[in-house]
């Protein structure tokens, strides 16, 4: 068991970027390469300092998190960038480079999947047969993961009470894939439809997307884990996959060491907006734990279907989506029908002072210009050709490199 820590005392977070071929732009699965020549053999995780690098179910996919729960959330940006130029230098002897954003806007899943081969390659060939991971929701999918603490049943109740009502409107701030395979899918956050659906075959995983009214671990295990693993059993013959890991939610319950991790952040351009987003949904997460803008049970009475509703248009619309629930924006504070642009802006305002000046620069960058996809959508312009789409996605491997903000 891992110690345990109490509400916002400490913070993990994890960055998912792909490795593409930088002549070709094809997704590029060597990962296991990438880890070889940092470690001069093949490890599936790397401890480099404060920042640890991890392989991810499929080959072309790399993760970055912190090394371990940290108090600081600014050096972040900083931290995260040093290691992406490190893992940049090291690619150009294979000929790529990491791309960011939630989706690769050119791949074909089928064509162009390869799962990772090594360690822990049991559990994802086993996810592979059950699922089927050639598909977009599976092997097409970049994500930030934020990791927050609870101490017990009366700091998880408060914790998954505020994370629950938030997570309808992360899409409406950071939606970051707007293509796939070269086509505007008309969806701001393409990832999160595929989220939906891409463990249909076993719904109990992933449910609603909103995890259920629970809020205490005896009713988490007795909702959601046990019907998981229940569900499971007749594909996992040799018992194989945890049920922490099997639980797909927007957002998950880590019982193993006490925390709630959000996974419905679409990565961004460059660490510099990812932490920023982060540090901003922490903030109105505090606000929301103790209550300065509605009780506990003003927040805890929202079901699933609900709170899903609302979730849908974000997925679709991402920062332009109406929220026309006044009981929703009552939580906030808000008394007319808002676009998830207009509550983010709200509470941005309420929380303003708790953030650095430079992120309160890259956060307003971001409410003016808006997400990242509609960024994106605006600088392809009328132009889908595939010389215009890779264009615009080597600017953002730009602005990864360079760890700044992609403005038209």
């Amino acid at each position: 068991m891992s110690k345990r820590y109490h509400l916002f005392e400490v913070f993990g977070i994890e960055l998912e970027y792909m490795l593409i071929n930088t002549s070709t732009f094809k997704v590029a699965p060597l990962v296991d390469q990438l880890l070889t020549l940092k470690n001069g053999k093949l490890t599936s995780d790397i401890d480099n300092g404060a920042i640890a690098w991890s392989n991810e179910l499929v080959a072309h996919v790399v993760e970055l998190k912190t090394n371990g729960p940290t108090t600081d959330l600014e050096s972040l940006s900083e931290k995260f960038h040093k290691n992406i130029l490190e893992i940049n230098q090291l690619l150009k002897s294979v000929d790529a480079k990491l791309l960011p954003t939630a989706s690769h806007p050119l791949m074909n899943p089928s064509n162009d999947t390869e799962l990772w081969k090594h360690s822990y390659s049991e559990v994802y060939e086993l996810y592979n047969r059950i699922f089927d991971c050639k598909g977009h929701g599976w092997s097409n999918v970049q994500s930030t993961h934020i990791n927050l603490p609870f101490y017990d049943d009366k700091e998880f109740e408060k914790l998954h009470a505020a994370v629950r009502v938030i997570l309808p409107l992360i899409p409406g701030l950071c939606a970051s894939s707007p293509i796939l395979e070269g086509n505007l899918t008309g969806i701001m956050d393409s990832r999160l439809e595929f989220y939906k659906t891409n463990q249909k075959e076993i719904p109990e995983m992933t449910g609603l997307v909103i995890p259920e009214r629970v809020f205490n671990k005896v009713d988490y295990y007795a909702t959601i884990f046990d019907p998981i693993k229940r569900a499971i059993k007749p594909f996992d013959t040799k018992n194989i996959l945890d049920h922490h890991f099997l639980n797909s939610r927007g957002a998950i319950a880590r019982f193993d060491r006490n925390t709630i991790e959000i996974r419905l952040v679409d990565i961004q351009e460059c660490p510099k907006a990812d932490v920023a987003i982060c540090i901003l949904i922490i903030e109105v997460l505090k606000a929301l734990v103790n209550k300065e803008l509605c009780t506990l049970q003003a927040q805890k009475k929202w079901t699933k279907q609900e709170l899903f509703d609302i979730l849908n248009d974000g997925i679709k619309y991402g920062e332009l989506a109406r929220v026309v629930n006044f009981d929703y924006l009552s939580i906030f504070g808000i008394k007319e029908i808002s676009t998830m642009q207009d509550v983010w802006q709200h509470m941005y305002n309420w929380v303003k002072p708790k953030l650095s000046s430079e992120n309160q620069k890259t956060i307003e960058i971001i409410l003016t210009e808006g997400s990242l996809s509609s960024r994106i959508l605006k600088a392809i312009g009328n132009d889908t050709s595939e010389a215009k789409v890779k264009q615009v996605y080597s600017d953002l491997a730009e602005c990864l490199e360079m760890n700044q903000l992609f403005v038209n």
